[in-house]
């Protein structure tokens, strides 16, 4: 595997650099607004600006791409993005910092495109799998230790907010020097939300709620470890156990998941990533105990969404694959985008506790949900039943290495006659 891994090892590690100084940006922009004084809505709605600009990115940054081909669009994105990240800084401001949020998701759904695009195109259809495990690993593995950078300096100061954009900037150094001849970005043709309803109700449910959950964690952990007393540094530590919780155990629930009824999988893995909110909420009183919560929640939270792509994948045929991926990745999205804020002003009425009742309030209804389905219906695979790939919800570009490559040869570009999924 590793002469496969060295050719595109400047992708990888401009993914890594880049992931590392976004990641450590998230986490500071909650700490700092806290000590701003902003109200737990006002930080959802920063944290939902962001899962915003990432929806509307989908969209306006393949353009921008085509326009300016892959390096000088790297290139592009990266300096908006690392502008940005100095902006917080400089212009302290509720109204102002959702805007760079949303221009923030953006960008990253642009860098996060021309990078897939680039792995798809040097990957053989053989080895496509093992190389998009490699990269799922490189996001969790840069988002975790981004984490730890907190130790670094204060949210307070300037010095955070320029070590994320100095990460940001490096990240251009790999990726613009690589000697791969940019690929042809193609177009994503999407499945209608009602065929994709009808083709697996689960899948759809649990694209929307887990985005609901996933969104709110990524947004408004950092601003519950803060409130409950924990430090920068104890705030860090939440967030990669969490992380880290989630890298370790995607593979033995995937494992689980391949066995059987996936429905009843994902029933399980709700139930359980409920129950460890439940822990999370009473162990949140007794500060850094609460990190054994944050473990349990993301071990059994981060497989819940690709779960649900092997379900969709399971009952639809391999014209569809890319297609209904790609609407489910918006689902996904839209729910992302309303979850930080539905925490956060959960969180301006009950407090802190808020957070982890969310996530029971978000993943409680889907477990039962999916187990209602597998009790009163048989799980009928349209034509061959799916791996599962451990996965984080990036780009619709990424689909494109997870879906069987006889798949993508049926795909034709998307017309006018494409049914829109927004």
């Amino acid at each position: 595997m590793l002469p496969h891994l060295l050719p595109i090892g400047s992708l990888l590690a401009g993914t890594a650099l880049l992931l590392l100084g976004t990641g450590l940006l998230n986490t500071v922009i909650a700490l700092r607004g806290s000590l701003e004084g902003f109200s737990d809505a006002t930080l959802g709605l920063i944290g939902s600006a962001y899962f915003v600009g990432f929806f509307v990115g989908t969209f306006a940054a393949p353009p921008v791409i085509r326009r300016l081909g892959h390096i000088r669009a790297f290139a592009f994105f990266s300096a908006a993005t690392a502008v940005c990240v100095l902006l917080h800084a400089l212009l302290v401001s509720a109204p102002v910092w959702m805007l760079l949020r949303v221009v923030t998701g953006i960008t990253l759904v642009g860098l996060y495109m021309v990078i897939e695009s680039w792995l798809n195109s040097q990957s053989s259809a053989e080895l496509r799998g093992k190389i998009f495990a490699v990269y799922m690993a490189v996001n969790l593995g840069a988002l975790a230790l981004a984490q730890q950078l907190l130790r670094l300096g204060s949210p307070a100061e300037f010095g955070l907010f320029a070590i994320a954009s100095i990460f940001v900037v490096l990240s251009l150094m790999p990726v613009t020097s690589t000697r791969f001849s940019p690929p042809a970005l193609k177009p994503t043709p999407r499945l209608g939300l009602g065929r994709l309803w009808k083709a697996a109700p689960v899948a759809f449910a649990g694209a929307v709620q887990s985005g609901l959950a996933m969104g709110a964690f990524w947004g408004m952990s950092a601003v519950y470890g803060g409130r409950i007393g924990l430090d920068a540094s104890g705030v860090a530590l939440l967030i990669t156990v969490s992380i880290l919780g989630g890298a370790l155990l995607q593979w033995p629930i995937g494992h689980f998941s391949d066995r059987g009824d996936r429905r009843i999988a994902l029933a399980l893995v709700a139930a359980a990533a409920s129950a460890a909110g439940l822990l999370w909420a009473a162990l949140g009183q007794f500060g850094e105990v609460v990190l054994i919560g944050g473990f349990l929640f993301g071990a059994a939270s981060f497989a819940i969404y690709p779960i649900v792509i092997a379900h969709l994948i399971d009952h639809l045929s391999h014209d569809d694959i890319l297609s209904g991926n790609a609407a489910l990745l918006l689902l996904h999205g839209a729910g992302a985008a309303a979850g930080p804020t539905v925490a956060g002003v959960l969180m301006g009425w009950l407090g802190p506790i808020a957070l982890p009742l969310h996530f029971i309030l978000m993943l409680a209804p889907l477990a039962l949900f999916a187990w209602w389905h597998a009790r009163h219906g048989k799980d009928v695979i349209v034509e061959e039943a799916a791996h599962f790939m451990p996965m984080m919800r990036t780009s619709p570009t990424v689909l494109e290495m997870m879906t069987p490559a006889d798949a993508q040869e049926h795909v034709a570009p998307a017309t006018d006659k494409t049914t829109q999924s927004t």
